[in-house]
């Protein structure tokens, strides 16, 4: 548990009862009601459940959603700009701030993805000069921001810079302005808009590329004074689980920057790994990607032992699996849950990180005094006795009095 004495705080508690008088020589129960860190998932299932009009498949995603809640408090949403609007003008904000609205009143944070990325973008962006794609990407951003300021407090401004001028599969609008105003120019723009309109969100940048050329962006990027609020990075591991050694050298590399650390998009798969020649993983297509009794025992493993790795690492903020269930991106068994909403063991092996390691619940006395020391996990709490309770929440090593309410 030392190595995790980061995640966690001792707070000297002077607890009183109803009436003002000490809690003496009481029992006292403490349990943890929400975490700091993140633990995310994509989310984008609300969207769809927002937007439906069938009760049953209304009902069947909302039992999915709320199985979705049983592990994590962190939501990513998507703003693909070609999908959120497919025609000028003509956007997915209704759907998607019911979305978020039903996430933050759930207590779930809830972060924005993506801003600005040269795929999924708007193919009528194209019939425009430069100069106004770049005009239309930061009104874009501009309208955004400042629309979901409050339920949206945290944006992947942009995603996969590295590949974004260099990338030729196919024309778009977003690797022209690249080419045109180079990584750290656009870079800077588009962060130096969303600061703009929400000078109290989290900003970060996003990518795939672990490689040296991610660290070399972030290099100029941080001497242009781009406020970048986190690193973001991508762990798609459709090929096979990264593994310790490549994992720790990833978080050594990046540690150097002394940013928080996001894992943005974590996919470990419970069927057979895409092959090794595959150079783009969008090239893998099939119509079938099963998930076998032995994948499953091994996305279990894995995901067990990323996720205690990457909590254990001081400057790890957040970890998102990207895909809640099966048969997602690239059709693949990705998920946590099966299609059919049944838990797989990576779902249970996360359950037991999240809420039963990495939680606090205790029971302690206090002394002569209403007083007890409690070491727990960083969050929000609750404190009783029979009949009686109140909240308080844990951030930091520290004193506090709590005075608790009739129930």
């Amino acid at each position: 548990m030392k190595l995790l004495r980061h995640r966690q705080a001792e707070v000297h508690l002077k607890v009183s009862r109803p009436d003002g008088t000490p809690a003496a020589r009481t029992p006292i129960q403490f349990d943890q009601t929400a975490h700091r860190f993140l633990f995310g998932c994509g989310a984008f299932d609300t969207v769809r459940m927002m937007k439906t009009k069938d009760p049953e498949k209304r009902a069947f995603l909302e039992a999915r959603m709320e199985k979705w809640l049983g592990l994590f408090n962190y939501g990513t949403l998507p703003f693909y700009w070609g999908q959120y609007e497919p025609e000028e003008g003509r956007t997915a904000c209704q759907e998607t701030m019911a979305a978020a609205k039903w996430l933050t009143a759930r207590g779930v944070t809830v972060k924005g993805h993506p801003l600005c990325w040269h795929t999924v973008c708007a193919p009528w962006l194209l019939q425009y000069s430069n100069e106004e794609i770049l005009r239309r990407q930061l009104q874009r951003i501009q309208r955004e921001v400042t629309a979901y300021r409050g339920v949206i407090d945290m944006w992947d401004v942009i995603n996969e810079a590295v590949i974004m001028p260099d990338f030729d599969r196919y024309d778009n609008a977003v690797t022209r302005i690249c080419r045109d105003r180079g990584r750290i120019g656009l870079v800077k723009e588009v962060f130096r808009e969303a600061a703009a309109c929400n000078p109290g969100a989290t900003l970060l940048i996003n990518d795939f590329n672990t490689s040296v050329s991610y660290e070399i962006l972030l290099e100029g990027l941080l001497e242009a004074g781009v406020p970048i609020g986190a690193i973001g990075i991508q762990s798609h591991q459709h090929q096979g689980y990264w593994g310790l050694e490549k994992l720790c050298q990833v978080l050594e590399r990046f540690s150097r920057f002394s940013l928080p650390i996001h894992f943005t998009e974590n996919t470990l798969v419970s069927g057979d790994i895409m092959p090794a020649h595959i150079t783009d993983l969008n090239d893998w297509q099939v119509n079938e990607w099963p998930s076998t009794p032995e994948g499953e025992a091994r996305q279990a493993q894995e995901i067990a032992e990323m996720y205690a790795t990457l909590f254990a690492h001081p400057l790890v903020e957040a970890i998102t699996t990207w895909d809640f269930n099966d048969g997602c991106w690239l059709n693949a068994p990705s998920g946590v849950v099966r299609q059919d909403n049944s838990e797989k063991p990576s779902y249970r092996a996360l359950h037991g990180l999240i809420h039963g390691a990495w939680e606090t619940h205790t029971c302690l006395m206090t002394d002569a005094e209403g007083q007890v020391t409690l070491t727990g996990f960083l969050g929000d709490y609750t404190a009783s006795i029979p009949g009686a309770a109140t909240s308080f929440s844990i951030d930091q090593d520290g004193h506090a009095a709590l005075q608790l309410s009739k129930a």
